[in-house]
């Protein structure tokens, strides 16, 4: 169960660990109560301790093998509104009307509201939750049991609902902040692509006058010009295969560095300018990717990969030690920008906890059918790693090797 809340895994694991202390506490409440000697006993007396709300409470979290919480839910309510109609004809008295049931039902009805996502299928379901809490009260069978119990039902259930819509409303608006994350990246994507059609476009321009030029005293020259031209003409259609389904806006700027090396080296330098009293960021690049040329749209990916990455260091760990490192091999480029993470944030995403950031470098990332991952490698520090095919017929990249429990979820997404 994740809803996205912004919690580090210490606190989520103490919310939950508070919720299942809560439930066992309420259960030994029921078992205490249900044994009474001055009563006569009754099945229906210890249906809602031992069957209904454990039942209820197992109900709760998500399995390999649980029906889906639709359906959990659905069963769990139907099953306390038998319970509630059995009691009604029972002669025999029944005073408990089973704690941690209710309680369970309350957090069903949490679970509904927040996860669900069609609304007709929560408001039903949600509403047979609602129905089967409103009626335990008539188990008691006395009016100060119905009127009391009415009361405080209502009260726990509108806290219920208000906790569920909610993470509802949470969960809605951190889709819609995605999308226009993705959106973003995409106009950005589309700036990109006009530039870089117009670089090459007029690299075309110039050979073909050029090749004009020559023709009549230099024949022999007109060959490579128009090998180059070919070249150019294809480099431009696998920039636009790449690019292309995007719209741009008008008052863009161009974003690629003039070259990938300088750029982020100026792009390192300046983030250690920023951060005085903290260790210098370090710039590490290998021999193949010092003398290899990539297209421009690589080069673009790889630069904004860093840049939002170092934005993320500065925001979330301004004082730890980074490195940026750059490789490359025959067919992909790897860039990886990692940091140290500080004490108090230990295992939490230097990224923040939302990464919509990370959201709109994996959409740059895989428009070019690269491989984005950002998250902890061990406890103590955090990583950013994306690969870039150079060319559209680069083998698929090698799957990566295994990481921690910590680093495993993706933060991108």
């Amino acid at each position: 169960m994740d809803w996205k809340l912004p919690f580090s895994p210490g606190v989520r694991r103490l919310v939950t660990a508070a919720a299942l202390l809560a439930l066992a506490l309420t259960w030994v409440v029921d078992i205490l109560a249900v044994f009474n000697p001055g009563e006569a006993s009754s099945p229906a007396r210890w249906v809602p301790v031992f069957v209904t709300g454990p039942l209820a409470a197992l109900a709760l979290p998500d399995t390999r093998w649980s029906p889906s919480l639709t359906a959990r839910s659905l069963g769990i309510a139907a099953m306390s509104v038998a319970l509630t109609c059995v009691c009604l004809v029972d002669p025999r008295p029944v005073g408990d009307w089973g704690l941690l049931e209710i309680l369970a039902l309350l957090f069903l009805i949490v679970r509904v509201l927040a996860e669900t996502e069609s609304d007709r299928t929560t408001a039903w379901t949600a509403g047979a939750l609602v129905a089967a809490v409103l009626m335990m009260p008539l188990r008691g069978r006395t009016v100060f049991s119905l009127v009391a119990g009415q009361y405080v039902l209502t009260v726990a259930l509108a806290l219920a609902v208000l906790i569920g819509c909610s993470l509802r409303a949470l969960e809605a608006r951190r889709r819609r902040a995605v999308q226009e994350v993705r959106y973003a990246e995409r106009l950005a994507l589309a700036r990109d692509l006009h530039d870089l059609i117009a670089h090459h476009m007029t690299g075309i321009i110039v050979q073909a006058n050029a090749a004009r030029t020559v023709h009549a005293i230099s024949p022999e020259k007109v060959d490579p010009a128009l090998e180059a031209i070919s070249r150019s003409g294809t480099e431009t259609l696998e920039s636009m295969r790449r690019l292309v389904r995007v719209l741009r806006e008008d008052d863009h700027q161009a974003l690629r560095p003039a070259d990938l090396l300088s750029g982020l080296g100026d792009l390192v330098a300046g983030f250690s300018r920023r951060r005085p009293d903290a260790p210098a960021a370090r710039l590490e690049a290998g021999a193949a990717a010092r003398t290899s040329r990539f297209s421009p749209e690589v080069e673009t990916s790889v630069y904004r990969v860093v840049q939002e990455a170092l934005t993320n260091v500065h925001r979330h760990a301004p004082g730890e030690r980074v490195v940026v490192r750059l490789d490359a091999d025959p067919d992909w480029l790897h860039v990886t920008v990692a940091n140290s993470l500080p004490h108090r944030r230990t295992g939490s995403p230097a990224g923040g906890q939302s990464g919509l950031g990370l959201i709109g470098l994996r959409e740059r990332v895989e428009a070019l059918d690269g491989e984005f991952w950002a998250g902890a490698v061990d406890p103590a520090q955090w990583e950013v790693r994306a690969s870039v095919p150079r060319s559209p017929d680069s083998p698929p990249h090698p799957p990566r090797p295994a990481r921690s429990a910590r680093g495993a979820t993706r933060a991108a997404r």
